[in-house]
């Protein structure tokens, strides 16, 4: 029988962060993604991560964690989406850019320009006063498109020449760059106002984007409903937020709410059935629209 490649894409994600210490239990039951001064949040975090057989272990530092479901995050892309080229075909990168990276936005056709203007504002302190730098977005994940060769847009039958299509993004001899397919932000946990964070960078690739707007999405391991709820509710800035394990969590509080919190189930029905929230294995195939 011939595997299943994006649910045995999702199990070994799972299990790369229980490996990988993202996703642990503390010696007193506490998972790694819950807020510990919340009582709802213990209880459901726990239930999925003894779901996905996480281990008793000490809890990662936040910042390493949040590395961590970056780039395995990554991976699990990489592993899929690539592989959907009957779907959508296309010389395909994903890369988990980091603090390190040396690829920012403005290396993508369609937010080009923000290089001139990073550049006029470096010369310019009152512009940049005026401006600021928000403008800037340096996603987690980015999924982006090379450019067609002319023989590989005529391959078929000849479409173009010399004396046509001297402005597309697509077509390489024209010296364009790489179009950003996706911005994707990873967030392990939301806390405070960190997650908004996710809707001002979803809102700058909309307003200072030349061109095709990349799908906007969140993955995150966020296991309290009205959290995820502060994120995905509303449409126009975000694609939707996708979860870790969708499935694991809706159980989780199925079985938690039967105990009089039924607005929590309530709360997490809305977002999924709202098309707001769905499970990590929807977004290649979503990636591939």
């Amino acid at each position: 029988m011939n595997s299943i490649v994006i649910l045995e894409a999702r199990k070994k994600y799972h299990q790369n962060l229980v490996d990988h210490m993202v996703l642990t239990l503390s010696s007193d039951g506490v998972a790694s993604n819950a807020d510990s001064s919340n009582a709802p949040s213990k209880v459901i975090a726990e239930k999925i991560a003894i779901k996905l057989g996480a281990r008793t272990a000490p809890k990662l530092k936040g910042q390493t964690s949040g590395t961590l479901f970056e780039q395995l995050t990554m991976q699990f892309i990489n592993e899929t989406f690539p592989q959907l080229q009957h779907l959508r075909p296309g010389d395909w990168t994903i890369l988990n850019l980091g603090n390190q990276s040396t690829i920012k936005t403005s290396d993508f056709a369609q937010y080009e320009h923000l290089a001139y203007l990073s550049q006029l504002m470096s010369e310019n302190r009152q512009l940049s006063t005026m401006l600021g730098n928000d403008y800037m977005v340096a996603p987690d994940v980015v999924v982006y498109r090379d450019l067609c060769e002319d023989g590989e847009i005529n391959k078929e039958k000849l479409f173009i020449n010399d004396e046509i299509c001297k402005m597309s993004d697509l077509r390489k001899q024209n010296g364009g760059k790489p179009i950003l397919h996706a911005s994707i932000s990873a967030k392990w946990t939301m806390r405070s106002d960190r997650a908004q964070n996710s809707r001002t960078e979803a809102l700058n690739l909309i307003r200072n984007r030349k061109g095709h707007l990349p799908h906007i999405v969140v993955v995150t391991g966020e296991p309290l409903p009205s959290r995820l709820a502060s994120l995905a509710l509303g449409t126009g800035d975000l694609d939707c937020v996708y979860h870790f394990a969708l499935y694991e969590l809706i159980e989780a509080v199925k079985e938690y709410g039967k105990n009089g919190r039924e607005d929590i189930i309530e709360t997490l029905d809305n977002l999924v059935e709202g098309k707001r929230l769905k499970d990590i294995s929807d977004l290649p195939l979503d990636l591939s629209v």
